[in-house]
């Protein structure tokens, strides 16, 4: 028995008042708000940083390096998760540093200290999503665990979508500076839903207890080798998947596009992230985790279409880019919790996301050094990780079905 198992038998708690069904739908409103404010940064973080003297390769390395933090720390919070079993505790501290971090970078006029912030609401991320994604794997154990974190995903990007909107507004009006600051509003909204939150639903753990399932923990209690192998996988296409951030740096410093225009090829692409979380979660549940190779086509594409200086090339790079980050950012975390032990889900969710970010910050880096000599670099680097990334797929698919039969 876990140390968090142990706390949650010892303090009963009042009775959850929602479906399972209805917690993922909230908890997917939660990250609507939540990503009203982190997306709406997000942005337009390459840019400003750019007004504030960045380079290329300093937009990659920070916004790289943001999002590694984001994913690497999850490795201890996954673990903190798991042994303490405070999942709600770990979630709303989480959510409580980006949303207030992203306005605080209003204040700034320096880029070391608006870099700073950038990779501190990316912490926050790191301490609250293995907690919160084991409460949604906990919700959706019987049997439509894609349906439900696409259906969070696809709430979640249409905050995504609306965040950008509103920052371009405001770079419209005034400037980056009130494009942060505004979005302080939607992240306290979502500090006052995820309260009511976990008033109406105490003990997610519950929900997984009338949906008994066989446990997947080898016999010396490590991941399952199919686990390290999806994140291998997973790593190589990430190595070649670039942050918007250098993007969004190319579409400002070519002058592709008009600095309010770049938060809303962001917004677009979040809207077909949000429509590719919602397909790929119906083909996860239906074919497994031969769903996701449709991920590799389209990250290959992403810099021929993005790093043009046609404006309609770029528009369809966003679409692109969105949509494979949509399949990124819902399926590939449906599959970890199908691949591993309930018990061991924070720590999954950790190690799995500390592969992914380590790989995403050396390959965003050395894809902003690669612009700043070529693109044609860029594109040949992006097709390469994605080749390996196929064919890595072919032992995972095997092993998959051997173990499914």
């Amino acid at each position: 028995m876990t140390l968090g198992r142990a706390r949650q038998e010892a303090s009963p708690t009042a009775p959850n008042r929602l479906a399972p069904l209805r917690f993922v739908l909230a908890f997917g409103v939660v990250s609507m708000l939540a990503d009203f404010v982190y997306e709406g940064a997000r942005a337009i973080t390459g840019p400003y940083l750019a007004t504030l003297g960045a380079s290329a390769t300093v937009v990659g390395f920070v916004t790289g390096f943001g999002e590694a933090v984001a994913l690497v720390c999850r490795l201890f919070t996954g673990r903190i998760s798991d042994h303490t079993g405070r999942h709600w505790a770990l979630s709303i501290t989480g959510y409580a540093m980006t949303v207030v971090a992203v306005p605080l970078i209003a204040l700034t006029s320096a880029l070391w200290p608006a870099a700073a912030l950038v990779v501190a609401e990316r912490f926050g991320k790191a301490v609250r999503t293995p907690a919160r994604d084991t409460m949604l794997a906990q919700a959706s154990s019987g049997g439509s665990r894609g349906r439900a974190f696409a259906l969070h995903e696809a709430l979640d990007q249409s905050g995504a979508m609306l965040g950008p909107l509103l920052a371009a507004a405001m770079i419209a009006v005034s400037g980056y500076r009130l494009g942060f600051a505004v979005l302080a509003v939607p992240g306290a909204l979502a500090l006052l839903t995820l309260a009511w939150l976990r008033r109406a639903v105490p003990t997610p753990s519950a929900y997984e207890a009338a949906h008994p399932h066989p446990d997947k923990a080898t016999a010396d209690g490590q991941l399952p080798g199919g686990f390290w192998l999806y994140a291998t996988f997973t790593a190589a296409s990430m190595a070649g998947f670039a942050t918007f951030g250098v993007i969004s740096y190319h579409l400002q410093a070519r002058h592709v596009l008009a600095d309010a225009l770049i938060p809303i090829t962001y917004a677009a692409a979040m809207g077909a992230a949000a429509l590719a979380a919602l397909a790929s979660g119906w083909l996860y549940d239906r074919i497994g985790l031969r769903g996701l190779v449709i991920a590799l086509p389209l990250s290959a594409a992403v810099p021929l279409l993005s790093f043009s200086t046609q404006p309609a090339l770029v528009w369809v790079g966003a679409i692109v880019w969105g949509a494979a980050m949509g399949i990124h950012e819902s399926t590939l975390r449906a599959a970890v919790a199908d691949l591993v032990p309930a018990t061991r889900r924070g720590s999954a969710y950790g190690v799995f996301t500390a592969v992914y970010g380590l790989a995403w910050l050396a390959g965003s880096t050395l894809i902003g050094a690669l612009y700043g000599h070529s693109i044609t670099a860029v594109i040949l680097f992006t097709l390469a990780t994605q080749v390996a990334a196929l064919v890595l797929f072919v032992p995972l698919a095997a092993h998959r079905s051997c173990h499914q039969h």
